[in-house]
């Protein structure tokens, strides 16, 4: 793969439906809990995810995707963290299936095709839907056909230079290990088969 991915708004849709259903697994009481991202409890993973769909909610609309202001971060966020992300899902679900929007998008001082934007979202999106469900005490593997695509095109969106700030080093995976647990392994994340546990997001 040498460009971005043309079903990328559909690799959006199928993370941000896979995540939602992580969602309705969240309680007050378990957002101190820890997750698979190290250092980070299920209320800090919650506000992050909220950070990535207001920045893909801002490249679907104006283009161009703010600086997130650590401030808000420091502040907490809102006292409904699940409620804003439903909102948020939704309001860029439609977006996508509406297929507007620019052809670029503007990150910082770097300019990228939309479609990389859209692409990069599914696989930080759903990932993180893992997360939360394993912060929450669940198992939901990643669909085998939605997770091949990931692990695909994860190949050309994450790099070296990718590793440790977004993700923990890849992680070596038993012989007959699922696509879904493959790519959790590549992005550093550690399952129920053996992997051994990673270090970072």
């Amino acid at each position: 793969m040498t460009g971005p991915p043309a079903d990328a708004a559909e690799l959006l849709e199928r993370a941000l439906g896979y995540t939602t259903v992580s969602l309705g697994l969240v309680r007050p009481d378990l957002l101190s809990r820890p997750t698979p991202c190290a250092g980070w409890d299920l209320g800090a993973l919650l506000r992050h995810l909220n950070d990535s769909l207001l920045a893909l909610l801002e490249a679907t609309d104006t283009g161009r995707v703010a600086v997130p202001s650590s401030a808000a971060d420091e502040a907490g966020g809102d006292a409904d963290p699940v409620g804003t992300l439903r909102w948020r899902a939704r309001t860029l679900l439609a977006r996508c299936a509406a297929g507007s929007g620019p052809d670029v998008v503007a990150v910082g001082e770097r300019w990228l095709a939309a479609r990389t934007v859209a692409a990069t979202g599914a696989l930080e999106i759903a990932v993180h839907g893992w997360d939360v469900a394993r912060a929450c005490g669940a198992d939901r593997p990643l669909p085998s056909s939605f997770a091949r695509r990931l692990l695909e095109v994860s190949n050309l969106l994450v790099d070296d230079g990718d590793r440790p700030a977004r993700f923990a080093p890849p992680l070596p995976v038993h012989d007959g290990g699922g696509v879904d647990v493959r790519l959790l392994a590549f992005l550093g994340r550690a399952t129920a088969q053996g992997v051994a546990p990673g270090t970072r997001r």
